[in-house]
């Protein structure tokens, strides 16, 4: 009779056969029905890169992570080895965190050795990110006690494979000491895991630091150390980087996901609607960004291993363990195969675009990004379609709460936008019907945006979906709600209502206007604010941190080829309560770069 089918899943080691059986699984169309999969198929390969990694750090500071128990640790890690992941970073007990978070299920240094030991038994390498937080490493007494405290995590960790200190963020040990520190953290750490490896970065260095540092390398070529770590706030560049660096020393990439401002991959041109409502830490996936960072230096390094801050990047991290094994496949391949696995298989495709059609979201000024409210209906449709099951699946809720949230943003932007033009019709009217009048008048249209509020509906739902989140995957977003630990901390649903216009700074003027002792000065004071763009005959009004008018601003060559803009000007903010919108974002250049203005033809 004809035999049963079978697929058959062969490795060169213990690895091969895990990964292996993780391409099947991301093969397979499962379903209540049973699992398929494609007659025939056969399928060589191997990864592109030995290091294909993650940080998974358990701290307060996370907007997710110190909540999860041992049990959500194993499926994540497990999850993320299905993908190609070979390395998990852990984060000791001391960093630069609280020491508590109340949602800890165990103390730091029991859950790190869970999490040593689950990674272990799937084969995965053990790093540790482990900051040097001490004040002065020149201090025999300080160095004593960090190679005691150290120790002890070294002994409780049943696998340790490769310590890598970072330079900086946090740290502030000039290179000759922070050395020396690692060369005796080294001789500890080989009593317990013989053969682990002490790795380290030039974070945060100033140029004479870097200096130093490099010069250590190359003249004393000390064979203790394993490796370099290019992550974010290095000074140099990672081609430069690996130019100075001896060859002896591979070089691991530390790119940060995780974050959309304030960060080393910054979103162009990032509106500063979204800036102050969803800010750093926000759900955020970035396929095609991700893919682009990915290849910008992709030769000039062994691997990665990401910098992550919480589940808000899941997305980020399945690109580029995807990306790392096959640096030619398409994001739409890895998006197809991501949703077809987590969500189910009639969401390969609706579910992967929903993701492309989130970024797109980001794509320019929010107040004419129809594609918003499209990607809304696109979410919605999943969701009437959605069985018990799938509205339960976090990644899923993650998906829908973007949607719903950027389109209320975007709903609120185009009214408050309004209600701005409005009311200064109403205080162009202040020389006819009098200044308090016309403030009054002014004041009370700016603030419908509180007491007629728009999209109801879609604030609710939102509200909704972050409760789901807490309950699912324990997505701390908000402070008062969920105890996050801080609003630019995955916590924007405490933005969720901030005001999108310059409503605050006009109502500080409001409150001071009226008290002027003469109407002259009372009307002085309006047209200073409806003139405020106005510089005047042969004038220039230059709003650097608007990209639609920053005619003066020189750029330079930009995020396409300088995606860290190290030789481009980029956005900056400064979200404070009560200022001018105008004054929330401004041109920044970094690394003690210049920034240039070009004015043609002045008197």
């Amino acid at each position: 009779g004809r035999k049963a089918p079978a697929v058959f899943v062969i490795g060169n080691d213990d690895h091969g056969v895990l990964f292996g059986c993780g391409r099947m699984l991301q093969e397979m169309k499962m379903d209540w029905s049973g699992a398929r999969i494609q007659d025939g198929l056969r399928i060589e390969t191997a990864p592109a890169y030995p290091l294909r990694g993650h940080q998974l750090g358990f701290r307060p500071k996370t907007n997710s992570y110190d909540a999860w128990t041992a049990e959500m640790w194993d499926q994540y890690i497990r999850e993320l080895a299905i993908f190609g992941t070979n390395a998990i970073e852990l984060i000791p007990p001391r960093s630069d965190d609280d020491d508590l978070s109340p949602h800890f299920p165990l103390p730091k240094i029991e859950m790190m050795k869970r999490m040593s030991q689950i990674i272990d038994d799937y084969g995965l390498d053990v790093w540790i990110w482990y900051p040097a937080m001490d004040r002065d490493y020149s201090d025999p007494d300080t160095v004593e006690f960090a190679l005691k405290e150290w120790e002890e995590v070294y002994a409780a960790l049943p696998r340790i494979d490769r310590i890598f200190v970072p330079g900086g963020d946090p740290g502030h040990t000039q290179p000759k000491y922070l050395m020396n520190l690692l060369e005796k953290q080294t001789e500890v750490l080989h009593r317990h895991h013989p053969n682990a490896e002490m790795w380290v970065s030039p974070q945060s260095f100033t140029q004479e630091w870097m200096d130093e540092f490099i010069e250590i390398l190359v003249k004393e070529s000390p064979d203790w150390l394993s490796g370099v770590v290019f992550g974010p706030q290095n000074r140099i560049s990672l081609p430069e980087l690996r130019e100075r660096v001896p060859e002896k020393y591979p070089i691991r990439r530390y790119p940060d996901i995780t974050h959309s401002v304030r960060n080393q991959y910054v979103v162009q041109d990032w509106d500063l609607a979204y800036v102050l409502t969803e800010n750093r830490e926000v759900i955020n996936p970035r396929p095609i960004d991700q893919k682009k960072f990915f290849h910008i230096w992709e030769d000039q390094a062994i691997g990665f291993l990401t910098y992550s801050e919480g589940c808000n990047d899941d997305v980020n991290k399945f690109i580029w363990s995807g990306l790392g094994w096959d640096p030619g496949l398409e994001v739409d391949q890895i998006l197809r195969r991501y949703s077809r696995f987590f969500i189910g298989v009639e969401y390969e495709d609706i579910f992967a675009q929903g993701l492309l059609a989130l970024e797109r979201n980001w794509r320019g000024p929010l107040l004419t990004n129809e594609s918003v409210d499209t990607t809304l209906k696109q979410f919605q449709a999943m969701e009437d379609m959605a069985s018990p099951q799938v509205l339960l699946n976090w990644r899923f809720q993650q998906g829908l709460f973007r949607a719903y949230y950027d389109a209320f943003q975007r709903r609120r932007l185009i009214y408050e936008t309004e209600l701005e033009q409005e009311a200064m019709e109403a205080l162009g009217e202040a020389s006819e019907v009098g200044a308090r009048f016309a403030i009054d008048r002014a004041e009370e249209i700016l603030n419908r945006a509180v007491t007629d509020r728009v999209g109801k509906d879609l604030r609710a739902r939102v509200f909704e979906l972050a409760e789901a989140l807490y309950q699912s995957i324990r997505m701390q977003l908000s402070v008062d709600r969920y105890q996050a630990i801080r609003v630019d901390r995955g916590a924007h649903l405490d933005l969720v209502d901030r005001a999108l216009n310059n409503r605050e700074w006009l109502n500080l003027h409001f409150g001071v206007i009226p008290g002027m002792d003469s109407e002259e000065k009372r009307l002085e004071a309006i047209n200073g604010i409806l003139d405020w763009e106005d510089p005047g005959p042969g004038g220039f009004y230059d709003d650097l941190g608007n990209p639609s008018h920053q005619p003066h601003l020189v750029k330079g060559p930009g995020p396409e080829t300088d995606p860290e803009y190290r030789q481009s000007a980029r956005a900056g903010f400064r979200e404070w309560p009560g200022l001018r919108l105008s004054w929330m974002r401004f041109a920044e250049t970094r690394y003690d770069n210049p920034l240039f203005m070009q004015y043609d033809r002045l008197d």
